[in-house]
């Protein structure tokens, strides 16, 4: 009886080797060899673990590329996250607009006034977001038609047509967003969340 079961747990083991190795090969995420015990801590094993796309992500510093608001939303307060969305402008006159931005500290943006100075990344731009990402969220934005330079900007407010991969750029005025229009493809690194 003992050797069936040995014979039946090293079978369990190989098997379980096998499905990892498969897992790893059809996922194509990344791997590290850990060393266990097995229960009786007469023998090491060595197996594979998989390593999730957001760890490896997250101890490489490198962005994690997402796709929906649902992601963003997730992965957001974990570590940097880009994605790509569509830009707008608008102005502190637009039609339902009162002249100051949604977030505290609910600055007054009229008169041109359409900077923010955050005490880590210094004077930058205000634009509006949907409500999923956090007000103090700070945003690198770039790949649009009417800068050559990327824009740092901080969400400071909303917007009842700002929904999901969308953001609302703060301009002086309404007159002045005629010629952005609506930008698409546009690449966002979201560098903070929230305050």
């Amino acid at each position: 009886m003992r050797q069936f079961l040995v014979a039946m747990k090293n079978r369990f083991l190989l098997i379980s080797f096998i499905a990892v190795i498969l897992l790893i090969i059809a996922s194509g995420n990344q791997r590290e060899v850990i060393k266990t015990d097995n229960i009786n801590r007469t023998k090491s094993l060595e197996a594979i673990h998989i390593v999730s796309k957001y760890n490896a992500i997250l101890d490489s510093n490198k962005p994690l590329y997402v796709s929906s608001l649902a992601e963003i939303e997730e992965q957001g307060p974990i570590g940097p996250i880009t994605f790509t969305g569509t830009i707008t402008g608008y102005g502190p006159d637009c039609e339902g607009c009162g002249g100051r931005v949604g977030c505290p500290p609910r600055q007054d943006v009229r008169d041109g006034n359409i900077y923010f100075n955050d005490a880590t990344y210094g004077t930058i731009r205000i634009v509006a977001t949907d409500p999923v990402i956090p007000c103090g969220t700070i945003v690198k934005i770039s790949n649009f038609r009417f800068s050559s330079e990327p824009i740092i900007a901080i969400a400071l407010d909303r917007g009842s047509a700002i929904k999901g991969l969308t953001m609302d750029l703060l301009f002086e005025s309404e007159k002045v967003t005629a010629p952005i229009g609506r930008q698409y493809n546009i690449s966002y690194e979201i560098l903070r969340w929230g305050w």
